[in-house]
């Protein structure tokens, strides 16, 4: 491919063919500060990669600007953003590549297609609420926010471009006199005191930005930028033809004074009560037809827009309780408590229609179990939900579906729910801190798998009641298995103790594994436990599988990679092959031991740090990345079957039930995926709570039962979802 030219004859004539080893295809646009190509790496990943103006690679100041922006991109990588793949500032024109994402800007969106409606313009200034939070929170300032720097992806807005942003611990300041930004979309405060310029701006910013999709213009309008410049810090906006639902709270961001403009969360709450009907989609530009030709060039004019279908608001009523009762409107984060027994039951439920279903009830117990029923949509079917059902103690709860209930662990707790309306069935509490594993039904009891020191104990599934309590010897590793426990000890001793009564049935060490870590998935017709261990050189892995009950070696096999066990189905074993960097899954290993035939699909591009974020169903084996690649590698067709860049780090395995993938993330926001095709359908809300700076040290995978999905989040909440339309979250 010959370098992309330019008319002229200055330093840009000639555009460079590669920055690193991105070979660039295509000129996407041109900044202030550089070029941004479309660009392939050497594996074909597709990349937008801004290339710095010759001219400014000269100037230091501009070189040191450069460098904050890579810093501040790289800080803020995320779901809202375009995560950074690569970058070399000190390069003879320094550039950066980040994710291409295939979507219009704001500006180009409004250009084609005219001002946005209503219903699109809430959705577009949640999700650039939501960014704005996220920035602000790793303590980067934007100060650029504009209509060309928002990008409007299939799910919601990123915000590219932070070449004058700056985290506030930033030894780069603004010089005295010179304005840095856009002046339509510029503060009062970067106007009269740059220097001071803060979170609060964006905010600004973002109330500009909302005019514009909203009418096609800006609030304050001129030829002129000095004019421009006079009216932002002394004139009143001009909110002709914004809607009148959202005119006020577009003013309040307008506030000429930082401290009088509210901030991202106070934003994305008083949007959920802008409207009754308020959908807390994100916002899709158009939907995307079936092509049946070759894809349309960058570039290309996109497809009409079509309106967006409004779910109708759900008709709920409200019953009435004399006991004391803690119910929490999704919208407002309010909580209203009512004094009566001592024993807490949930008085109602407040409806909200969110995508048409009905908002949970969180519910706050006391010392005792108390079954605490939540509301529904109508008599005898399910309706989302969501409780919390300890009102303290921290903990992202780890939970499983068995027996019926879904079994949770929280520290010091141990808990099961009604999975048709959330109700808390029993309560246990416990002394050591719970492992990241959730409890298990195993020999008919609930398995808590508390820490690694005291003594085991099981419970009744029903009651919650101890059913046996045994002391056993110091061990390392723990796993249930069938109806077993098995227990590893440091010197490589196994003990297999049967889950039902609590005795030891059998104690040895197992062949060709010093000391066995053993994991075990569910489904299995005979479940059996592995472990692994590879070779000095890393070259070979030594996979052998156990039966649980008597602890003897059903198969044993050498296989070549780094391997790590994934999922079990139909007589085959599915592995991940990890790479020279450690977690990185760069091949997926299908190992039947009837035939001893094994099939390995190698990914176009690695998976950061996918090995402990992986699950099966069927022949498809998915991953998730660390740094939000979930990936689909089809082990009947050989072949990557798809792969979304969902910007979601280190979220929690997938599970699918065929049809949807589904993955929490640490916000507690859970996602439903296109199976087929590798779309992100909808998504849940945030649920961070108070430790909104803590990530939890694990994920649980979400949990499918009876064609319902259900999840735990960092604020202690427990919920459910239907899993027919993630859309319609």
């Amino acid at each position: 491919m010959a370098p992309q030219r330019d008319a002229g004859a200055d330093a840009e004539a000639e555009l460079p063919e590669y920055a690193g080893h991105y070979r660039l295809e295509s000129r996407l646009g041109s900044g202030g500060m550089g070029v941004v190509h479309l660009a392939r790496s050497t594996s074909g990943m597709r990349v937008a990669v801004k290339v710095v103006h010759a001219t400014y690679a000269r100037d230091p100041e501009f070189r040191g600007r450069f460098r904050q922006e890579v810093a501040a991109a790289r800080r803020v990588s995320g779901a809202f953003t375009a995560p950074v793949v690569d970058a070399d500032p000190e390069a003879g024109r320094p550039w950066m590549a980040t994710l291409f994402i295939p979507g219009p800007t704001l500006s180009e969106q409004v250009k084609r297609n005219g001002p946005m409606d209503e219903p699109q313009l809430r959705r577009l200034m949640a999700g650039l609420a939501e960014a704005l939070r996220d920035i602000h929170r790793v303590g980067v300032v934007h100060r650029d926010l504009k209509p060309s720097n928002v990008l409007l992806a299939e799910d919601g807005p990123k915000v590219i471009d932070f070449g004058i942003s700056r985290p506030k611990d930033s030894e780069l300041r603004t010089e005295t006199g010179k304005l840095i930004g856009t002046p339509p979309y510029m503060a009062p405060e970067q106007f009269r005191r740059p220097r001071e310029v803060g979170p609060a701006a964006d905010v600004f910013t973002l109330g500009s930005l909302m005019v514009h999709a909203a009418t096609g213009r800006g609030p304050f309008d001129s030829d002129s930028p000095y004019v421009v410049a006079y009216q932002v810090v002394h004139d009143e906006p001009d909110l002709t033809d914004v809607p009148d639902s959202l005119a006020p709270l577009v003013l309040r961001c307008l506030a000429k004074e930082p401290e009088d403009r509210p901030t991202p969360d106070e934003l994305m709450r008083e949007l959920r009560s802008v409207a009754a009907a308020y959908d807390t989609q994100v916002f899709i530009p158009a939907p995307r037809a079936e092509r049946t030709g070759p894809p349309a060039r960058a570039g290309a004019e996109p497809a009409p827009q079509a309106a967006v279908p409004q779910a109708p608001a759900p008709q709920v009523a409200i019953p009435s309780a004399a006991a004391e009762s803690s119910v929490r409107s999704q919208g407002s984060g309010r909580v209203v408590r009512r004094l009566g027994k001592r024993s807490a039951l949930v008085a109602g439920a407040l409806a909200l229609a969110v995508t048409g279903t009905l908002v949970a009830v969180r519910s706050f117990g006391g010392a005792e179990p108390a079954r605490t029923p939540a509301a529904q949509s109508a008599p005898g079917a399910f309706g989302a939900w969501e409780a919390v059902p300890a009102a303290n103690g921290g903990g992202m709860p780890q939970c499983s579906y068995a027996a019926r209930r879904l079994l949770c662990a929280r520290p010091g707790m141990v808990f099961a729910i009604d999975p048709a309306d959330g109700s808390t069935l029993w309560r246990h509490p416990v002394e050591e801190t719970v492992r990241s594993e959730p409890p298990v039904v195993s020999g008919g009891l609930v398995q808590p798998e508390v820490g690694l020191l005291g003594p085991l104990e099981a419970l009744d599934p029903a009651t919650g009641e101890p059913e046996w309590q045994e002391e056993m010897p110091a061990y390392d590793g723990l796993r249930t298995v069938g109806d077993m426990l098995l227990l590893t000890r440091a010197d490589g001793m196994v003990t297999g103790v049967d889950s039902a009564s609590g005795r030891a049935k059998w104690a040895h060490r197992i062949p060709g594994q010093s000391v066995p870590y053993f994991v075990s998935f569910a489904g299995e017709r005979q479940p059996a436990a592995f472990a692994t261990s590879p070779s000095a050189d890393g070259r070979r892995t030594r996979v052998t599988a156990v039966d649980p009950a008597s602890g003897e070696v059903r198969w044993d096999a050498d296989l070549a990679g780094a391997l790590t066990p994934v999922g079990a189905a139909d007589g085959s074993v599915y592995l991940v092959a990890e790479g020279a960097t450690y977690g990185d899954v760069k091949a997926v290993v299908r190992y039947t031991p009837a035939t001893g035939a094994t099939r390995r699909v190698t990914l176009p591009i690695p998976v950061e740090q996918a090995s402990a974020s992986a699950g099966v169903r069927g022949d498809t084996v998915y991953l998730m990345g660390a740094g939000g690649s979930l990936v689909a590698a089809d082990m009947a067709a050989g072949k990557q079957a798809w792969r979304l860049e969902t910007g979601v780090s280190r979220g929690s395995a997938p599970v699918s039930d065929g049809r949807h993938v589904y993955v929490t993330a640490p916000d507690g926001r859970l996602l439903g995926v296109d199976a087929r095709r590798g779309r992100l359908l909808g998504q849940t809300r945030p649920r961070l709570g108070a430790d909104s700076d803590k990530v939890p040290a694990s994920l649980p995978a979400p949990l499918l039962a009876g064609g319902y999905v259900y999840a735990g989040a960092p604020d202690g909440t427990v919920f459910g979802v239907s899993g027919r339309d993630p859309g319609a979250w």
